[in-house]
């Protein structure tokens, strides 16, 4: 770990909100138990998830993408342990590129251990990525909480979501613990679970439990998730009419935009917000990371 000053960021996307530490050479050491004290609330700085910046030619695990993308989101969940992506952590990612001058306003392209994102920067700061295609597996889950049961559909967009549509978003509870789901084996590593209601024509609302995070403010593989459930619950497969389907879904932070295209790539567009930025010291992190 280093011994000179680290800075960092802190940064939110419809308050799903992530420390970000830049380090384009990936000199910084980050062990699980210095994340989980960074993203705490009360001993460190506080985030639902922290985005390590790196140059993707610097890091082992995104070398094979460095020729696509130059930047590398190496994204922590907040109890330290390692995810495959996050949405509004793409945009937020994206947001801080822009702010430090290391990408200007347009297409870029960002690499995660889900693959490489489309980015699109627009004039009013709103960010659109590219998520990839939605892999809905047959295997069924049924989750379960406060005495009700409902079967959830299986949604994944690079990492694992069970979305189930229920009466009243109350009926998740506090969140504070995974929702029981059953059977186990189909999310071996666990799962981000969605809670949603209708709002409205192509409008709906929605609560997740993050794994790894608890219950976090908004999700956006979350959304997209609840967005292509949505869809399909209501007979609309852009693949099959050809035509763009779009989802608006509100969430406890704020409200996404998400559209499936005929081809199946699904864009998500929303705010990206950089609140702070200072300095770890590097004492304090070494006495964590242990």
């Amino acid at each position: 770990m280093s011994n000179s000053q680290i800075a960092f960021l802190k940064g939110h996307g419809t308050e799903n909100d992530f420390v970000i530490v830049p380090d384009p050479d990936n000199a910084i050491e980050l062990p699980p138990s210095a994340v989980a004290r960074l993203c705490d609330r009360r001993a460190g700085i506080g985030g639902d998830g922290l985005l390590h910046a790196v140059r993707s030619a610097a890091h082992p695990e995104a070398q094979v993408m460095a020729a696509e993308a130059e930047w590398f989101m190496d994204y922590r969940n907040a109890d330290g342990s390692i995810a495959e992506m996050c949405g509004n952590g793409v945009r937020v990612f994206a947001g801080y590129l822009q702010r430090a001058g290391l990408v200007e306003q347009g297409d870029l392209a960002v690499a995660t251990r889900g693959g490489v994102k489309k980015v699109h920067i627009a004039k009013d700061g709103a960010i659109t990525v590219s998520m990839g295609r939605a892999l809905l597996p047959e295997d069924g889950v049924t989750v379960s909480l406060g005495g009700r049961s409902w079967n959830a559909r299986n949604v994944n967009m690079g990492n694992p979501h069970a979305v189930a549509f229920v009466d009243d978003l109350a009926h998740a509870g506090d969140l504070l613990s995974v929702p029981p789901f059953s059977p186990a084996a189909v999310y071996p590593d666990g799962v981000n679970i969605e809670f949603v209601v209708d709002r409205g024509p192509r409008h709906v609302a929605m609560r997740v439990h993050e794994r790894g995070s608890g219950e976090t403010r908004s999700c956006g593989t979350g959304a997209c998730a609840v967005a292509v459930a949505a869809a399909r619950r209501d007979g609309a497969d852009p693949a099959r009419t050809g035509t763009p389907v779009t989802y608006t879904v509100d969430l406890p932070g704020g409200t996404l935009l998400i559209t499936e295209m005929p081809d199946g790539e699904i864009e998500m567009t929303g705010p990206a917000v950089i609140v702070a930025e200072g300095v770890i010291d590097p004492a304090w992190l070494e006495t964590v990371a242990g």
